[in-house]
């Protein structure tokens, strides 16, 4: 009944803070959409790498200039044109890649060849109009008939896939023609699996290593100090680039995915061929499980670095608060009545650090995605997954030229974010530590 009134009273102060309660709403929405994410129920990593059109394309509808349109056209008429060039054009026709929803029309070769020779003549058209006329007013009634001309290549869409594409193109696409949008909304799945993993290891380890040398002392508080201490002395940034590229690299990398294989190696099975030879081994458990990716190119040391590192902070602070309850009365009261360590710790010292490790995995959890984008720019964070780290670097070609779209997607996706967690953090500070000002 008293905690059942105690988490009252702490709920009623929480609600209190009217910016806490819509930033835990604005959190929720990123937590569902990581889970949706990955059980791939509306993004997958086909969909995210898929191309959808051209380079560079603005977002929000945007008509681009008269200079990309012209650009965009002649960058379909090549797509076309490549695969009618060859020997069996309407074998190449039928393996050219989607352009997201834009499938290519493989019912008469002989059409294609007349309407791509057409838009070629009507791009040449167009390239005199702008000789002419720099402003583009001339060429823009051309330009419109060159698209529909060009739209007439594809199959007919029907609604389902104009809204899929549309959708696609909502933010524009990148230097590769990828979808933006696609890229942000599936970098959540990226951001909240580094912050949640990093920062609850990083919690349970530091809390235990905290408790412990609270409680026990002696060398235990001996070993533990001078680990974090020698780990802090050096600059955090430095020590998670040395750490993500030390398991990052090649030979690391090897042994990893080495000791996996080994640990999950099925029973060696003799086959051969028909003419005696012997046939590679089947891969193993280990390799179907990282879908054939290898330990570098996955999180795992993104996680390894991170957590390396962030466990110092809840150590310290668990570690205090613990030497402070192991001086209490009813503790020392407990200890003389012959208590056993471990029933002091689950009993008195655990209940009693619980709040400070919800605040300190609040912490992390921002301190880990602002990490993981600051490694990733620098080319030492994730591999081969989506980031909006990875968006960032990419797009400092994109600023030069103009192309602000790739880097605002990114920023205000990260920025709604880590803003929104840091106030549930002085939230939950303000409601759960009596002392913090």
């Amino acid at each position: 009944m008293i905690q059942t009134s105690a988490l009252k009273r702490l709920f009623r102060r929480f609600v209190r803070h009217r910016s806490a309660v819509a930033s835990s709403a604005v959190v929720l929405v990123y937590l569902l959409m990581a889970v949706v994410l990955l059980c791939g129920m509306i993004l997958t990593e086909d969909d995210v790498s898929r191309r959808y059109g051209p380079m560079h394309r603005p977002g929000f509808g945007r008509t681009p200039p008269v200079e990309k349109r012209v650009m965009d056209c002649e960058w379909f008429v090549r797509y076309f044109e490549v695969a009618l060039r060859k020997s069996d054009a309407l074998t190449a026709l039928q393996n050219l890649e989607p352009v997201g929803m834009l499938i290519p029309r493989t019912d008469s070769v002989e059409e294609l060849q007349e309407i791509v020779d057409a838009c070629n003549q009507h791009l040449i058209g167009i390239d005199a109009s702008l000789e002419a006329d720099d402003s583009g007013v001339t060429a823009g009634p051309q330009i419109e008939q060159l698209e529909q001309r060009i739209q007439s290549l594809f199959q007919p869409m029907s609604q389902r896939q104009q809204s899929q594409q549309a959708r696609a193109l909502l933010l524009g696409t990148d230097r590769q023609g990828r979808s933006i949008f696609y890229r942000a909304v599936f970098s959540i799945r990226t951001a909240i699996l580094v912050g949640a993993i990093t920062g609850l290891a990083s919690v349970v380890l530091g809390s235990i290593l905290g408790m412990a040398a609270g409680l026990y002392g002696g060398a235990v508080d001996g070993a533990v100090t001078w680990l974090y201490s020698t780990l802090a002395s050096i600059p955090n940034l430095v020590l998670l680039v040395l750490l993500a590229h030390v398991f990052g690299g090649s030979a690391i990398d090897d042994f990893l995915n080495r000791i996996g294989d080994s640990l999950f190696a099925d029973a060696p099975a003799a086959s051969s061929s028909a003419n005696g030879s012997q046939e590679p081994e089947p891969p193993s458990r280990f390799t179907e499980w990282m879908e054939g990716k290898r330990i570098g190119d996955t999180l795992v040391p993104v996680y390894i670095a991170f957590i390396a590192t962030f466990w110092i902070g809840p150590c310290r602070v668990v570690r205090g608060e613990t030497m402070r309850i192991r001086e209490l009365e009813y503790v020392q009261a407990a200890t003389v009545m012959g208590f056993g360590r471990m029933r002091i710790l689950f009993r008195h010292v655990l209940p009693n650090v619980t709040y400070l490790m919800l605040i300190n995995f609040s912490l992390l959890f921002v301190g880990a995605i602002k990490s993981e984008v600051i490694l990733s720019f620098l080319g030492l964070g994730v591999k081969n997954v989506p980031s909006w780290g990875i968006m960032i670097r990419d797009s400092k070609y994109e600023v030069s030229n103009g192309f602000f779209w790739q880097i605002g997607a990114a920023t205000a996706f990260m920025f709604v974010l880590v803003l929104a967690f840091n106030i549930l953090s002085d939230a939950l500070q303000d409601v759960l530590d009596p002392r913090h000002v």
